[in-house]
């Protein structure tokens, strides 16, 4: 599970309010904030809305992704990916033109067809749970 310091959309002094309440990894953060209450609770106990914490979740969950890495995480913003929401937003075509595009912009090799596609389905899997 990454740290939570891999997220990018998170202030720096919530960063170090959820690290003093335990939550170190983006996979603690996805587990104190499974249900509507725990979200608020931890809003609460951060001084933080919960709109903040839907989109620290949302973010976590894209960093979730099977194989998936920091530059991989900085690609897909590069592409306008934020989080798992955005990568939902759009279907597999436009999605893999997207982050190809990136990769050029960024100098990168874009990530093969099968990763991206892996990527896709594993947003859409996380949707329906």
């Amino acid at each position: 599970m990454p740290p939570i310091t891999e997220l990018v959309r998170i202030e720096p002094v919530h960063l170090e309010r959820l690290e003093r309440q335990g939550v170190f990894t983006t996979g603690l953060l996805l587990e104190v904030t499974e249900t509507p209450t725990r979200r608020q609770y931890l809003a609460d106990q951060v001084d933080a809305s919960t709109n903040d914490v839907l989109t620290w979740r949302d973010e976590a969950q894209m960093l979730n992704l099977a194989g998936f890495g920091s530059t991989d995480h900085r690609l897909l913003m590069q592409a306008g990916f934020e989080g798992l929401r955005d990568i939902l937003a759009v279907d597999l075509p436009t999605f893999r033109a997207a982050v190809v595009r990136a990769a050029g912009e960024l100098q990168l090799e874009a990530p093969s067809d099968l990763t991206l596609q892996g990527w896709w389905e594993q947003a859409q899997t996380l949707a329906e749970a």
